[in-house]
């Protein structure tokens, strides 16, 4: 109860107090490349139950071509969202679903649901016992992934074998050492984080 008064009232008052920050991004993106300023993204929450993410758009608008990892210097990224991404600013419009309740502040990051699949079963009940959060160890430790992936041969295959399991194990650290003074310190090591 006290993480979720904590959430609230944390979301809320970033999204009063970063309102123009947040309108500047929203113009910027839509000047830079044709297309909406969010983006929506189905991913898997507490319980398996799935929800849309949001985030700032930082591909270009086109179809859907099935790819759900972005790697190096992919194509589709626009001018603005290589900053955005680069400084995780992209992250934003997560603390919407905060507020909503489908997301924390703190929590393992959402996946899409093609690689929950993947997670075994136990650790698949561990892992989505909890709510999915904006941030997480694995994502300090991962902040640089995209680059990551793009120097890998098969993105998709060190995807699966190499990172999504240092990820499970970071996750499920989480939700067997969770408290409150926890959730702090990763907020202030993600905050860290970005700044450097």
């Amino acid at each position: 109860m006290s993480k979720r008064v904590f959430d609230v009232v944390a979301a809320a008052s970033g999204l009063i107090l970063l309102a123009p920050a947040l309108l500047a991004i929203a113009l910027w993106i839509r000047l830079d490349s044709p297309g909406p300023a969010l983006f929506r993204q189905r991913r898997v929450g507490r319980f398996g139950r799935h929800f849309d993410i949001y985030k700032f758009r930082t591909m270009a608008d086109r179809p859907d071509d099935g790819r759900q990892l972005t790697v190096g210097r992919d194509p589709r990224i626009t001018r603005a969202g290589r900053f955005l991404r680069r400084t995780k600013l992209d992250e934003l419009p997560q603390l919407l679903n905060v507020l909503e309740g489908t997301m924390s502040l703190v929590g393992p990051r959402p996946e899409v649901p093609r690689y929950v699949d993947r997670y075994p079963p136990t650790v698949r009940q561990t892992v989505l016992s909890v709510a999915p959060g904006i941030t997480d160890l694995a994502a300090i430790l991962y902040k640089d992934e995209n680059d990551i992936l793009g120097r890998a041969q098969d993105p998709e295959r060190a995807y699966v074998e190499t990172i999504l399991p240092v990820k499970l194990e970071y996750y499920q650290r989480y939700v067997r050492e969770r408290s409150f003074w926890l959730d702090l310190r990763i907020i202030f090591r993600t905050l860290a984080a970005i700044l450097k």
